[in-house]
Protein backbone atom coordinates (compact mmCIF):
# COMPACT_ATOMS: atom_id res chain seq x y z
CA UNK A 1 0.00 0.00 0.00
CA UNK A 2 1.38 3.41 -0.94
CA UNK A 3 1.93 6.01 1.76
CA UNK A 4 -0.14 8.47 -0.28
CA UNK A 5 -3.37 6.66 0.59
CA UNK A 6 -2.67 5.92 4.22
CA UNK A 7 -4.81 8.57 5.91
CA UNK A 8 -5.77 12.21 6.42
CA UNK A 9 -2.20 13.37 7.08
CA UNK A 10 -1.17 12.28 3.59
CA UNK A 11 -4.33 13.47 1.82
CA UNK A 12 -3.60 15.68 -1.21
CA UNK A 13 0.06 14.63 -1.12
CA UNK A 14 1.82 12.42 -3.64
CA UNK A 15 5.08 10.50 -3.34
CA UNK A 16 7.78 12.10 -5.48
CA UNK A 17 10.79 9.99 -4.51
CA UNK A 18 11.82 6.97 -2.44
CA UNK A 19 15.10 6.55 -0.56
CA UNK A 20 16.85 3.73 1.24
CA UNK A 21 17.75 5.81 4.30
CA UNK A 22 16.15 8.62 6.26
CA UNK A 23 19.26 10.76 5.74
CA UNK A 24 18.87 10.54 1.95
CA UNK A 25 15.23 11.60 2.19
CA UNK A 26 16.20 14.43 4.52
CA UNK A 27 18.88 15.57 2.05
CA UNK A 28 16.27 15.65 -0.73
CA UNK A 29 13.90 17.82 1.33
CA UNK A 30 16.80 20.09 2.29
CA UNK A 31 17.70 20.40 -1.40
CA UNK A 32 14.12 21.36 -2.22
CA UNK A 33 14.15 23.95 0.56
CA UNK A 34 17.47 25.40 -0.62
CA UNK A 35 15.90 25.91 -4.06
CA UNK A 36 12.91 27.92 -2.80
CA UNK A 37 10.48 25.00 -3.00
CA UNK A 38 7.47 25.44 -0.65
CA UNK A 39 8.41 22.63 1.77
CA UNK A 40 5.70 23.38 4.31
CA UNK A 41 3.50 20.29 4.39
CA UNK A 42 6.17 18.03 2.89
CA UNK A 43 6.33 14.62 4.55
CA UNK A 44 9.04 12.01 4.97
CA UNK A 45 7.20 8.74 5.48
CA UNK A 46 8.81 5.50 6.62
CA UNK A 47 7.32 2.61 4.64
CA UNK A 48 7.50 -1.03 5.73
CA UNK A 49 8.20 -0.43 9.41
CA UNK A 50 9.77 -3.18 11.49
CA UNK A 51 10.62 -3.32 15.16
CA UNK A 52 14.27 -4.26 15.66
CA UNK A 53 15.69 -5.28 19.02
CA UNK A 54 19.49 -5.26 19.13
CA UNK A 55 21.06 -7.29 21.95
CA UNK A 56 23.91 -5.25 23.42
CA UNK A 57 25.09 -7.25 26.43
CA UNK A 58 24.49 -10.26 28.66
CA UNK A 59 22.74 -9.44 31.94
CA UNK A 60 24.69 -10.77 34.90
CA UNK A 61 24.18 -10.31 38.62
CA UNK A 62 27.12 -7.90 38.73
CA UNK A 63 25.72 -5.85 35.84
CA UNK A 64 22.26 -5.81 37.48
CA UNK A 65 23.82 -4.52 40.71
CA UNK A 66 25.78 -1.86 38.80
CA UNK A 67 22.83 -0.64 36.76
CA UNK A 68 20.61 -0.60 39.85
CA UNK A 69 23.26 1.32 41.81
CA UNK A 70 23.61 3.90 39.01
CA UNK A 71 19.84 4.46 38.81
CA UNK A 72 19.62 4.61 42.60
CA UNK A 73 22.47 7.14 42.71
CA UNK A 74 20.51 9.54 40.50
CA UNK A 75 17.38 9.12 42.58
CA UNK A 76 19.28 9.48 45.86
CA UNK A 77 21.06 12.58 44.56
CA UNK A 78 17.73 14.12 43.60
CA UNK A 79 16.24 13.39 47.03
CA UNK A 80 19.38 14.69 48.77
CA UNK A 81 19.30 17.92 46.75
CA UNK A 82 15.61 18.38 47.49
CA UNK A 83 16.11 17.88 51.23
CA UNK A 84 19.27 20.02 51.11
CA UNK A 85 17.21 23.02 50.05
CA UNK A 86 15.75 23.11 53.56
CA UNK A 87 19.07 22.60 55.36
CA UNK A 88 20.10 25.33 57.82
CA UNK A 89 23.74 25.43 56.63
CA UNK A 90 25.94 24.51 53.69
CA UNK A 91 27.58 21.74 55.72
CA UNK A 92 24.30 20.05 56.52
CA UNK A 93 23.17 20.49 52.91
CA UNK A 94 26.30 18.69 51.65
CA UNK A 95 25.78 16.00 54.26
CA UNK A 96 22.16 15.44 53.14
CA UNK A 97 23.19 15.25 49.48
CA UNK A 98 25.94 12.72 50.24
CA UNK A 99 23.67 10.61 52.45
CA UNK A 100 20.97 10.67 49.75
CA UNK A 101 23.52 9.61 47.17
CA UNK A 102 24.89 6.81 49.37
CA UNK A 103 21.47 5.43 50.29
CA UNK A 104 20.36 5.68 46.67
CA UNK A 105 23.35 3.62 45.53
CA UNK A 106 22.76 0.96 48.20
CA UNK A 107 18.99 0.75 47.66
CA UNK A 108 19.40 0.72 43.87
CA UNK A 109 22.01 -2.03 43.99
CA UNK A 110 19.79 -4.17 46.22
CA UNK A 111 16.77 -3.55 43.98
CA UNK A 112 18.81 -4.40 40.84
CA UNK A 113 20.03 -7.65 42.41
CA UNK A 114 16.59 -8.71 43.62
CA UNK A 115 14.79 -7.83 40.38
CA UNK A 116 17.33 -9.80 38.32
CA UNK A 117 17.14 -12.79 40.69
CA UNK A 118 13.31 -12.80 40.61
CA UNK A 119 13.32 -13.14 36.81
CA UNK A 120 14.83 -16.59 37.22
CA UNK A 121 16.94 -16.63 34.07
CA UNK A 122 14.27 -15.09 31.83
CA UNK A 123 15.60 -12.34 29.57
CA UNK A 124 19.23 -12.48 30.65
CA UNK A 125 20.30 -9.78 28.21
CA UNK A 126 20.17 -6.03 27.64
CA UNK A 127 18.82 -4.72 24.37
CA UNK A 128 18.00 -1.56 22.47
CA UNK A 129 14.75 -1.35 20.46
CA UNK A 130 14.12 0.79 17.41
CA UNK A 131 11.76 1.13 14.46
CA UNK A 132 13.34 0.65 11.04
CA UNK A 133 11.74 1.37 7.68
CA UNK A 134 12.39 -0.51 4.44
CA UNK A 135 12.37 2.81 2.60
CA UNK A 136 11.46 6.46 3.06
CA UNK A 137 9.14 8.29 0.71
CA UNK A 138 9.07 12.05 0.27
CA UNK A 139 5.52 13.31 -0.25
CA UNK A 140 4.58 16.81 -1.38
CA UNK A 141 1.27 18.53 -1.99
CA UNK A 142 -0.07 17.40 -5.34
CA UNK A 143 -0.06 20.89 -6.89
CA UNK A 144 3.72 21.14 -6.30
CA UNK A 145 4.66 17.62 -7.44
CA UNK A 146 5.83 18.60 -10.93
CA UNK A 147 8.19 21.28 -9.56
CA UNK A 148 9.54 18.84 -6.94
CA UNK A 149 10.24 16.21 -9.63
CA UNK A 150 12.02 18.83 -11.72
CA UNK A 151 14.22 20.00 -8.83
CA UNK A 152 15.08 16.50 -7.64
CA UNK A 153 15.99 15.58 -11.22
CA UNK A 154 18.66 18.30 -11.04
CA UNK A 155 20.00 17.05 -7.70
CA UNK A 156 23.40 15.39 -8.00
CA UNK A 157 24.50 12.44 -5.84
Amino acid sequence: MSAAGSGPVTANRVPIAGYGTYEEAQRAVDYLSDHEFPVKGTLIVGVGLRSVEQVVARMTYLRAIGLGAAAGAWFGLLIGLFLGIFAPSIGSMVSLVLWGLLWGVVAGAIYGLISHAVQGGQRDFLSRSSLVADKYEVLVESEHAARAHELLGQMSG
